[in-house]
């Protein structure tokens, strides 16, 4: 058995908790807006099974994990 139904443990740090605030379902794909701030949001394309999977729609809590080798950065 893969799930035991125990409490799952990350190996990913970068964790941030929001709230979901806008969902663009397309055929495969659908983007996520999540507030994690009064004045931040931040996005996650995610495919439509998994969203329908974990029954996410808006005003669901959420909670961004971040796992990523390089960062960008741009200015004006």
């Amino acid at each position: 058995e893969l799930v035991n139904g125990g409490a799952m443990r990350l190996s990913i740090r970068n964790q941030i908790p929001g709230t979901v605030v806008g969902i663009s379902k397309g055929e495969a794909m659908a983007v996520v807006r999540v507030d994690v701030q009064a004045d931040q949001t931040l996005t996650s394309s995610i495919t439509v099974d998994a969203l329908e999977d974990l029954g996410i729609e808006v005003g669901s809590k959420v909670t961004i994990l971040i796992k990523a080798t390089d960062l960008a950065l741009a200015v004006d």
